[in-house]
């Protein structure tokens, strides 16, 4: 009997469909180190979870992964959720993922929350407490391990930006038990003894475990009771600890921090002569300007006859004193013209004038008698004539 062949697709979509059917495959727990791990551009992460003996390919879909609580890379240990399943194109299984937590640091990551929300909420991570990294330090303070990266990636990265910078290495131990209470003890020394103008603290990357001093509480508060501007530079890019939320500045590497901390000497150089033109050439602009004013001023006539206006002002002011000297002089004419109408009416009104046409004034008792039944019989009348007054007794009416 001929046996009839199947095809390679037939074959893997059969081995696909049996694991699929397993119900054991289909929820599995699984521990183990990341290796080769990679965040494609579509959002998908595609890593090895292998241990001592064995390796399995692993893939964690975009639509999964913005449950992480952490960043995967290589050696990181995780415990993870997901299908065993079969790519039938290439016939490789593979672990599809749908949940992932770093192996035992369930009750560190807890105090971590913790200690954070308490510090948060009593203000340590205000902006308002920021300190100003200053501009032109001339000396660093670096509190980070003797032996490691750290400082050799400083001291390089500062003496390319600027030679003439000084570098204070603080030698503290940055993991494992009594590590957090040197850092502290680190932080305020240097700013008992003013060793420093602006300090460095980090270590390079490393599990939870590892960069655990720098989520103490007695780190924190070191940092926060810190008079000298401290820039956090712990782990790598993706690690965040207490540390960094504290400090006046953070720093996704200790090479960035030498960066943050240590300006660009030819970059000030040339900051510096990009000034040095720009005030050459407005000096040069505003000289110009003056001149132009200047010579503008000049070809003026009061320059020229600083005199003139004086003297326009002087005939002016003659002939305004000439037209109030016509004024009063018309004014004192009119004036006496009327005066002397005034007094021909009042002359040509006066009593004397009657009395010297023949008429007398009759009084009595000092007022002027105007009517017959004004005066009795044996009244005593004056009669006021233009040359005396005469007295006369009433002897019939």
């Amino acid at each position: 009997m001929e046996i009839k062949p199947i095809t390679v697709q037939e074959l893997n979509k059969y081995i696909k469909n049996k694991i699929d059917n397993d119900e054991y495959l289909n929820n599995v727990y699984v521990k183990g180190e990341i290796s080769n791990f990679k965040l494609h551009y579509s959002g998908h992460m595609y890593f090895t979870l292998k241990d001592e003996n064995s390796l399995i390919k692993c893939v964690m879909f975009k639509s999964y992964t913005p449950h992480l609580q952490f960043m995967p890379k290589d050696g990181m240990k995780v415990v993870i959720l997901g299908t065993v399943s079969v790519f039938e194109r290439d016939g490789q299984y593979q672990v599809y993922c749908k949940a992932m937590k770093q192996e035992g640091i369930g009750d560190l990551y807890e105090e971590y929350q913790k200690l954070k929300a308490k510090l948060e909420k009593e203000g340590l991570f205000d902006d308002s407490h920021k300190k100003k990294i200053p501009m032109f330090p001339k000396t660093i303070g670096v509190l980070t391990s003797s032996t490691g990266a750290v400082i050799r990636d400083i001291i390089n990265v500062s003496t390319r930006r600027n030679p003439n910078v000084h570098i204070r290495l603080l030698p503290v131990p940055v993991q494992g038990q009594g590590a957090a209470e040197k850092i502290a003890e680190g932080i305020k020394k240097m700013n008992e003894e003013k060793l420093a103008d602006v300090l460095i603290i980090g270590r390079g990357g490393g599990s939870l475990e590892d960069l655990w001093p720098f989520n103490e509480e007695v780190v924190a508060r070191a940092i926060y009771d810190s008079d000298l501007p401290i820039i956090s530079a712990v782990g790598h890019e993706t690690d965040f600890t207490i540390a960094d939320f504290v400090s006046d500045l953070r720093a996704p590497t200790p090479s960035a921090a030498a960066e943050l901390a240590v300006p660009n000497i030819e970059d000030v150089e040339y900051t510096i002569k990009t000034y040095q033109n720009r005030y050459r050439v407005a000096l040069k602009r505003r000289v110009e300007l003056m001149k132009l004013r200047y010579e503008k001023c000049m070809t003026r006539r009061v320059f020229k006859e600083p005199l003139q206006k004086i003297n326009e002002r002087a005939i002016t002011l003659d002939i305004l004193v000439k037209s109030i000297q016509n004024s009063i002089q018309n004014k004192l004419h009119k004036s006496k013209t009327s005066a002397v109408e005034i007094i021909t009416k009042l002359d040509a009104l006066s009593p004397l004038k009657t009395l010297a046409r023949g008429y007398n004034i009759a009084e009595k008792d000092g007022k002027i008698i105007t009517k017959k039944q004004d005066v009795n019989l044996e009244d005593k009348i004056t009669l006021r004539f233009i040359d005396g007054n005469v007295i006369t007794k009433v002897i019939d009416k």
